[in-house]
């Protein structure tokens, strides 16, 4: 996981160190020089007292500073370009396996390099974002009603046997389960009253694939059946009581993350943007651009609009905490006064006084996580 500079400690810490991987993350400015830079710029160190920070270049500009022209602020790090290369090499033949030695070749830098690179930046690996690419064909085509077969030789899965083996975990379910909407999965669900109206939260026995919130109880019921029209769906309160639990912990104060295993099954680029609305710290906000810049598709602004609109699980990924870029607060997929209530609340409790439960890395809770069938008293603890 990228590390997170959400104070100015951190921020300095990485500006004293160069720290490539904070490139993205926030700006600093010499007021000295009149000129902005990137963590990693190998101009001279400045003293901390001539030094404020910024979230983007034109906060920067706007504050009366000027482009720093050695590392050149506004435009992708060297290494952004190169994962944004590699990416578009992945994406040009979603059908195709590449080796990580075929791919290095075509970015031209070492294959231990663009590993290490592409897992920064990304989130993943190059063979886990060809996975995720062979999942969203298999989707789209499962979508179409298409027969399993055919959609599994289209999706570039190779052979039947390897697509079984695989895209349960990257679909969230058997492949002709997904083509049935859900049939002959089991989904439980619970609704409980919070501070942001009725909230439904609903599970496969993979993890949450729904965190919904509403003003009323049975038009969200009645969208849950209707999104896996031919699945079981179960009313359980007591089988979700502890993810509920750490969703009300959220919306009281007492948490700052919520950290659920997720069944969601993201296209790739869904993967990649969402991963970087959990990277957003709690108390602060990001622009669409920002968001585009760091997931290495500077131009894919309405592309990220499109997957934070997509988002089936609130608060899990905080799709909330992504603003226009004059800082309006645009849509939400539950209502903009619930938008302006979560952020108003998370910037009066980020300023490090509200109580932050331990929680795993955005990697290591996004897609799949832990079974949901094994909650226990102990995850209740974990959550209240």
């Amino acid at each position: 996981m990228k590390p997170v500079y959400s104070t100015d400690s951190d921020r300095w810490a990485a500006v004293a160190r160069h720290d490539a991987q904070a490139d993205g993350a926030f700006f600093y400015a010499v007021k000295t020089t009149g000129v902005f830079c990137r963590p990693s710029c190998a101009s001279r160190q400045p003293r901390r007292e001539n030094v404020e920070f910024f979230v983007t270049p034109d906060d920067a500009r706007a504050a009366g500073y000027r482009d720093c022209k050695r590392c050149q602020p506004a435009g992708l790090p060297r290494e952004m370009e190169i994962v944004n290369r590699a990416c578009a090499v992945l994406d040009a033949d979603p059908q195709q396996r590449l080796t990580l030695a075929q791919l290095s070749d075509a970015v031209h830098v070492s294959a231990f390099h663009l590993q290490r690179l592409f897992k920064r930046v990304v989130g993943v690996s190059p063979r886990q974002y060809q996975a995720a690419q062979r999942g969203a064909a298999l989707r789209d085509a499962l979508k179409r009603g298409a027969n399993v077969t055919r959609a599994t030789v289209d999706a570039g899965f190779g052979s039947p046997s390897r697509m079984y083996d695989t895209a349960p975990a990257e679909l969230g379910m058997a492949p002709s389960a997904y083509r049935r909407k859900g049939a002959g999965l089991v989904v439980r669900y619970a609704r409980a009253a919070t501070a942001l109206g009725v909230a439904l939260v609903a599970a496969t026995d993979r993890g949450i694939c729904k965190i919904a919130f509403g003003d009323d109880e049975a038009e969200l019921v009645v969208a849950l059946r209707s999104e896996f029209a031919n699945a079981e769906i179960v009313e359980d309160a007591t089988k979700l009581a502890p993810f509920v639990a750490q969703i009300d912990a959220y919306l009281r104060g007492s948490r700052q993350r919520i950290d659920l295993p997720l069944d969601i099954a993201p296209t790739a680029f869904q993967q990649r943007v969402w991963d970087a609305l959990r990277r957003i710290p709690y108390g602060e906000t990001r622009s669409y651009a920002d968001i585009a810049a760091a997931v290495g598709s500077p131009r894919a602004v309405r592309a990220v609009a499109g997957a934070c609109a997509s988002n089936p699980v609130a608060l899990a990924i905080p799709c909330h905490r992504v603003l226009h870029k004059d800082g309006s607060l645009s849509g939400y997929r539950w209502g903009a006064q619930r938008k302006a209530a979560l952020l108003d609340a998370e910037r009066q409790r980020g300023d490090g006084t509200a109580p932050c439960a331990t929680a795993a890395s955005a990697g290591d809770a996004s897609i799949s996580g832990n079974s949901i069938s094994n909650a226990t008293t102990a995850d209740l603890d974990h959550a209240a």
